[in-house]
């Protein structure tokens, strides 16, 4: 099977699929959302001692599934479970501002197959931890690009001053 991190994350629904020829595209994505649920439970089950997690317990989750499907699958964990008082306001706002359509079969909402359930305290620091990761991964990227931009030539004197004034 294709690695998990080269899965696109399909954000539509199993019905839009039908419709448009993506049912494969779809399931893919499905089966990496419900993988990626299980690595984040499984995750925070081995890095956290009933006080504390472990700083570096999303890493592996991230560098096996990518950030855009762990932050998928935790957004729409927040989404279903916006009613909980233990998820912080910041990660509320955070979900919220994802695009996640309900996915309705037969009266059931097929994307509460990758609903994290986890403890929702522990799961709001594992979010923080997750969010901070792709902050600091999407600066390192910024800086690369900026790094790599070719330099602007540079003009004589006389020209920058009459540009100036």
């Amino acid at each position: 099977m294709e690695q998990m991190k080269q899965i696109p994350v399909y954000r539509q629904t199993g019905m839009y699929a039908r419709e448009h020829g993506e049912l494969e595209q779809f399931r893919q994505s499905n089966v990496a959302n419900i993988a990626c649920r299980a690595a984040i439970e499984k995750a925070i089950a081995e890095n956290f001692d009933g006080m504390r997690l472990r700083a570096d317990a999303a890493e592996p989750v991230l560098s096996e599934f990518g950030a855009e499907r762990v932050m998928f699958v935790l957004a729409n964990t927040v989404q279903h479970k916006d009613w909980d008082g233990r998820f912080s306001r910041e990660n509320k706002a955070w979900a919220a501002a994802f695009s996640i359509e309900p996915d309705a079969v037969m009266g059931m909402d097929r994307r509460l197959q990758f609903v994290v359930n986890s403890h929702p305290a522990v799961l709001d620091g594992f979010i923080h931890m997750v969010r901070e990761a792709a902050q600091n991964q999407q600066r390192r990227s910024v800086r690369d690009q900026l790094a790599h931009k070719p330099a602007l030539p540079k003009q004589p004197l006389a020209k920058r001053e009459a540009r100036v004034r």
